[in-house]
């Protein structure tokens, strides 16, 4: 866990996972970055909602993998689910519901499966792409962390990979072009000064 500047009440916090998601980030606005993974968001996020003002809001900025062909480019994500939370088995074990979807400000975007697990087989890709339309590590555990601090969050991810065979040697090689594509997009949709 990394936190690059102040976060104040008046304006947001940038949260990423990595620095290679981050490089070309050119902002004054507090950077948090995480590490990889729903421990490590929901750690960071929690620890740095705790110690102090609250921002006006987070905007989460990362990769993902497309779960279906022809995903490519920059996605503001409408709901984000768990993949790796078997939530109607927990209901039959406890009668509680654990890891409900969770509903962000659009809507209208595409459904987001976070999990533990860097997706990188076909088997594992089709079974999601029936459920959403992107992958990653880290956004339903920053979700979940900032509703219950009652901070507004976006989730904005840009496609790196195809989430299939050879999604991570993919990854490796389109970072820097997601980071970007997601530092164009912050300094078009943020007030980065």
């Amino acid at each position: 866990m990394e936190l690059v500047g102040k976060i104040t009440a008046d304006r947001p916090l940038l949260v990423l996972a990595v620095k290679e998601e981050a490089q070309f980030l050119d902002t004054d606005l507090p950077v948090l970055l995480t590490g990889m993974g729903k421990v490590n968001a929901a750690v960071a996020l929690a620890t740095a909602l705790a110690h102090g003002p609250r921002p006006a809001h987070i905007v989460n900025l990362g990769t993902a993998g497309a779960l279906r062909p022809g995903w490519t480019g920059t996605h503001v994500v409408g709901t984000v689910i768990q993949h790796d939370l078997d939530t109607d088995l927990l209901r039959t074990l406890t009668g509680e519901a654990y890891g409900a979807a969770l509903t962000l400000d659009a809507e209208d975007g595409p459904v987001l499966a976070t999990g533990d697990a860097f997706i990188a087989n076909e088997a594992a890709r089709e079974r999601l792409a029936i459920q959403a339309h992107l992958v990653d590590m880290e956004g339903y555990a920053l979700a979940t962390a900032a509703a219950r601090a009652g901070v507004p969050l976006r989730i904005v991810k840009h496609v790196s990979d195809d989430a299939g065979e050879g999604a991570a040697k993919s990854w490796r090689e389109s970072v820097a072009d997601c980071a970007q594509a997601l530092a164009t997009w912050a300094t078009r949709h943020l007030s980065l000064r």
